[in-house]
C-alpha cells in the first residue's frame, strides 16, 4: 500500500463519520454559537468544505489563495452538507488521479505566525485531514449544546450506546 493509498483509506473512512455528525445537527439552529467569539454552527460546518477546497487548490494544485477562506457559507445547513458531500467525492477522484511523485513535491504554506515555508503536498493533505477531525470534535460539542444527539464517532456516546 502506498502512502497515497493510506491517506485515501483514512480520508474515505473519516468522511461518513463527519457527514453523520453534520446531519445530526438541528438544521433550525444554524446561527447557534457557544460563545460570542465562536463561529456559528453553519460557519463551523462550512470549514469542512473550505478545508477540502484547500486540499485541492493548495495541496494538489499548488495554488495558495487565501480568498477561499473568506467564501461565505450557503443559506442553509442542508446546502452546506450537500456541498460537502459533492466536493468530497470530486476531491477523492482528484487525489486518486494525482501521481504519487507529485504528492512528494512541496507547496508554500503557513508554518508559523507570519511565516511561510515548504511543506510536502501529502503532508499538507494529512495536516488538513487531521484539522478537519479536530473541527468535527468542536462541532460535536455544538451539536450537544444545540440539543442534538451525538452519534458514534470512534465509539459509543451517551446518545448512541453500543451495549
Amino acid at each position: 500500500m502506498t502512502e497515497k493509498d493510506q491517506f485515501l483509506t483514512v480520508f474515505e473512512k473519516e468522511f461518513p463519520t463527519t457527514l453523520k455528525v453534520l446531519k445530526a445537527y438541528p438544521a433550525a439552529q444554524p446561527d447557534f454559537k457557544p460563545h460570542e467569539k465562536s463561529r456559528s454552527a453553519k460557519e463551523l460546518a462550512w470549514v469542512f468544505v473550505i478545508e477540502q477546497r484547500g486540499m485541492d487548490k493548495l495541496g494538489l494544485k499548488g495554488e495558495f489563495d487565501p480568498s477561499i477562506f473568506r467564501v461565505p457559507p450557503p443559506d442553509t445547513m442542508n446546502d452546506v452538507i450537500a456541498t460537502y458531500e459533492r466536493e468530497h467525492k470530486d476531491l477523492a477522484v482528484t487525489i486518486r488521479k494525482t501521481p504519487d511523485a507529485e504528492l512528494n513535491n512541496t507547496v508554500q504554506f503557513l508554518t508559523g505566525p507570519g511565516k511561510m515555508g515548504e511543506v510536502r503536498r501529502l503532508d499538507f493533505l494529512w495536516f488538513v485531514l487531521m484539522d478537519s477531525i479536530h473541527h468535527r470534535g468542536q462541532f460535536s460539542v455544538y451539536l450537544r449544546m444545540a440539543g442534538g444527539k451525538v452519534p458514534s464517532i470512534y465509539g459509543p456516546t451517551a446518545d448512541e450506546k453500543w451495549m
